[in-house]
């Protein structure tokens, strides 16, 4: 199993430990890119992709895992 299926695979299961690193990683495998919105943004961060497709949420902090709801956002997103 190649790194890029084992994650999707971690992900499939939605764990509590999930880290915001891995999310960009698994976003990057399906084209998403994230998009700056200059230094006033905060802790709001949105991915695009070439389709024009848009996933906007917080960025988790100070621990960097993401909640369950962001998953299950993100993997609606993403039709796993």
């Amino acid at each position: 199993m190649s790194r890029k299926q084992k994650l999707i695979a971690r992900f499939n299961k939605l764990p509590s430990d999930f880290h915001y690193d891995e999310l960009v990683r698994l976003l990057g495998y399906f084209d998403f890119k994230e998009v700056g919105k200059g230094k006033t943004s905060g802790s709001r961060v949105k991915f695009e992709n070439e389709a024009g497709v848009c996933i906007y949420m917080h960025k988790p902090h100070p621990t960097g895992l993401l909640k369950r709801y962001q998953l299950k956002q993100v993997k609606e997103k993403l039709d796993l």
